[in-house]
């Protein structure tokens, strides 16, 4: 018996690899299936066989013990930077806390608060946090909050590359927008537009998505992302489907999300979200639609006829605003696709799951919301049919070899009862032992290939100190930082003479 120790990190293991586990979850009658005391078998990038014992020869067996072999979790809104929203968990209103450009901020000229390298960096960092949570594919999401304007194409290029070097499968593209919303005064915004700028985004991620569309042996693929739906033209969004159409390729919009974004597609086209969608024609099977906890009936109906995936982070809107989806049981009956997307800082799937599932329960004022297989699923299926890829997210011969390892012996999790249920209900990504991404070993017990996590974290947490010193440039009236983010406590006085 060969032990993981044993493989080489950030290569695929030579010959034919069996995993074994006291659990395997299986792919069988178009559902996950749990198998006990499984095998999954690996050669190169697929699989070979999943089941209770492979008679082939194999060149070792890796025995995992107490742990589940599990598709990779997907993630289709990803954190892919140093998340600035964990500055707003306890501090309030946005408004006067940098979450918004105010105009003195505007007049001055918005300006990158980070190198180029500084960005670059944050998104491998990020991708290797997604790792360490077992998610193996992912669609990355970052703030626009400190950006010039939008995303570039030379920082999704280094993201692309830290992709295919870490070994994760990502489907992306650099984010665009027609505009923004600007503080005029206290608790007052407005949108500001330069559709022109929006324009010459998305041209930009079009050449991106052409340029770098299969690299990798294929792990990096194509999504189009336009920013929120209020920062968004009805130009900008139509070219935006037609150029999806044309690259084959989703496209991600922020929607049906907050309050703020209710009141401002209102104000300007007199209509939900959704709604002014469906009236151009451009809901379809194209689009993938983040958060959805303010979707109206009316608006999840149009979600039904015109096959929109949504993805549930249900983590952001609970910690945040108090928001949930209302409700995960409903949505799901109704015939809606759910995806999952962790969104924030942490980039737990895991404890994701446990939220979700907690607020589908309050929702429906009862257990009957959701169980853990439900949240499992959305995490799995629901992710792979929202990209069209049913060879993913799912274990069977022939398909893309990638498996995540969750250890089911942590004293914190004891005792264990069914493998699904008992991550769900532990909530932590931590007991992540384990990823192959295209049967290559991507993440080792806190190890990803190519990056020094503890250099990387102490870099990360000076990088984000470095940009919230930043933050009274662009707050309503620049108030200092001890003002805009106090402690949580007052901080004790020096009281020595």
């Amino acid at each position: 018996m060969t032990g993981l120790s044993e493989l080489k990190l950030g290569e695929r293991p030579n010959g034919r690899t069996a995993l074994t586990a006291d659990w395997v979850l299986g792919h069988a009658d178009g559902g996950h299936r749990l198998i006990r005391k499984g095998e999954v078998v690996m050669e190169g990038g697929k699989i070979l066989f999943v089941g209770q014992r492979f008679d082939g020869e194999v060149a070792r067996r890796i025995d995992m013990g107490p742990s589940l072999i599990s598709p990779g979790l997907i993630d289709l809104d990803a954190l892919s930077d140093l998340d600035t929203t964990i500055l707003g968990v306890d501090h309030h209103p946005a408004w006067a806390k940098g979450r918004v450009w105010p105009r003195s901020y505007v007049e001055r000229g918005p300006y990158e608060m980070y190198t180029p390298e500084e960005l670059a960096f944050q998104k491998r960092y990020a991708f290797a946090q997604l790792l360490l949570n077992g998610i193996t594919t992912a669609a990355p999401i970052a703030s626009l909050f400190y950006r010039e304007w939008g995303e570039t194409a030379a920082e999704f290029t280094a993201a692309a590359d830290a992709a295919g070097e870490l070994g994760l499968r990502v489907f992306l593209s650099p984010a665009y927008r027609s505009g923004g919303m600007v503080l005029e005064a206290p608790d007052r915004m407005v949108p500001v537009f330069d559709e022109e700028r929006g324009l010459q985004g998305l041209a930009d991620a079009v050449a991106f998505i052409e340029a770098q569309d299969g690299r990798f042996d294929g792990l990096v693929r194509g999504m189009l992302a336009p920013d929120r739906v209020e920062t968004c033209t009805e130009t900008l969004l139509r070219r935006t489907d037609d150029a999806a159409r044309d690259l084959g390729c989703k496209f991600r919009l922020h929607m049906a999300q907050g309050t703020m974004e209710l009141d401002v597609v209102q104000h300007l086209h007199g209509k939900t979200a959704p709604g002014w969608l469906a009236g151009m024609g451009l809901l379809s099977d194209r689009v993938i639609a983040p958060h959805a906890t303010v979707a109206t009936a009316d608006d999840l109906k149009l979600y039904v006829e015109n096959d929109v995936s949504i993805i549930h982070c249900p983590l952001v809107p609970a910690r945040g605003r108090g928001s949930v989806l209302r409700s995960f049981r409903s949505v799901r009956e109704m015939g809606i696709n759910i995806a999952m997307g962790t969104d924030t800082t942490p980039p737990d799937m895991l404890l994701n799951l446990l939220v979700g599932l907690i607020a589908a329960r309050m929702a429906e004022d009862g257990p009957e919301g959701a169980t853990s297989a439900d949240m499992w699923d959305a995490a799995t299926l629901g992710g792979a049919k929202a990209l069209g890829r049913s060879d993913l997210g799912r274990l069977a011969a022939g398909l893309p070899a990638d498996i995540a390892v969750f250890g089911l012996d942590d004293p914190i999790m004891t005792p264990a009862i069914d493998p699904i249920t008992t991550l769900v209900a532990g909530g932590s990504g931590k007991v992540t032992r384990a990823v192959f991404v295209d049967g290559r070993l991507s993440m080792r017990d806190g190890q990803v290939a190519g990056m020094d996590m503890v250099a990387a974290q102490a870099q990360a947490q000076t990088q984000f100190d470095g940009l919230v010193a930043k933050y009274p440039e662009r707050s309503w009236d620049h108030p200092p930082l001890s003002d805009l983010f106090p402690p949580s406590y007052p901080l004790l006085k020096d009281t020595v003479t």
